[in-house]
């Protein structure tokens, strides 16, 4: 079926696929599973919904998100770093290199570094975490303290 401005849908020969092509060159397709996928022409953009609400957006750029239904965004950057978005507020994101950064809704950060190494930034001070025990802290008022693993 073609429509006057230039809007097509076809149905598959089984009745199952149903594909809706819009004048603007995007393209929606309803699968047999129930999934959609849309793709925006413009933005080079494809936007998958499944039935148990899980939302895939993929891009020109290789960037993919997930929108999970319980609120959770899990964004594959290019580089393969991976952000997760929660949705109390709190963000992880994880570095190809292994390194792990958390940051909580109200600000604190803390980073884990793939040398076992961790370090914890609050608006009260700065610290890092050696593997062997010692804890180095500076405070906003430039106050270090070094504590060393044997005391």
């Amino acid at each position: 079926i073609t429509f006057g401005n230039g809007t097509r849908k076809e149905i598959s020969s089984d009745g199952q696929t149903l594909i809706v092509t819009f004048f603007n060159g995007d393209i929606k397709q309803i699968m047999p599973d129930q999934r959609v996928i849309y793709y925006y022409a413009e933005a080079q953009t494809t936007h998958t919904t499944y039935p148990d609400g899980l939302e895939i957006l993929q891009f020109p750029n290789s960037q993919m998100e997930k929108h999970y239904p319980d609120g959770t965004k899990e964004i594959t950057f290019p580089d393969q770093t991976i952000k997760y978005l929660f949705p109390n507020g709190d963000e992880e994101s994880i570095f190809q290199d292994g390194t792990v950064l958390r940051v909580s809704k109200s600000g604190d950060r803390v980073v884990e570094f793939a040398n076992g190494q961790r370090e914890i930034h609050t608006l009260n001070y700065k610290k890092r975490e050696y593997p062997d025990g010692t804890v180095k802290t500076v405070y906003p008022d430039g106050k270090q303290e070094t504590r060393y693993s044997n005391g």
